[in-house]
């Protein structure tokens, strides 16, 4: 499972480095939704800071799980449609491990 990545060139998984290859219209959106994501965080913490009736803020937090689940579920569908194919396209299954891993701790 923790087998060393071989020196040759992945897109994704670089032995030195991984990184993604997003285009520029996915990043744009992953960060809209992310910037989204940090302002409904801060408007909890409000809430919080005004003493707000416990179940309203409970139902904040649940939308900002669905989004953040949201903006996971973007990123491994791009993952699985670029890294994992190139990766098994060039012979190395171990992506298949960390693919299971992945997709158990979204899950959680």
């Amino acid at each position: 499972m923790n087998e060393m990545i071989d020196e040759g060139s992945h897109n994704c998984a670089e032995a030195q480095e991984r990184k993604s290859h997003h285009t520029e219209q996915t990043k744009k959106q992953l960060i809209t939704r992310m910037n989204r994501i940090e302002g409904q965080v801060r408007g909890v913490k409000g809430l919080i800071e005004k003493d707000t009736y416990c179940d309203d803020v409970i139902n904040q937090i649940s939308s900002i799980q669905s989004a953040l689940n949201g903006v996971g579920k973007m990123l491994l569908e791009h993952h699985m449609k670029s890294c994992v194919i190139d990766r098994l396209n060039e012979g190395d299954h171990a992506v298949i491990d960390e693919l299971l891993l992945t997709v158990n701790k979204l899950m959680r």
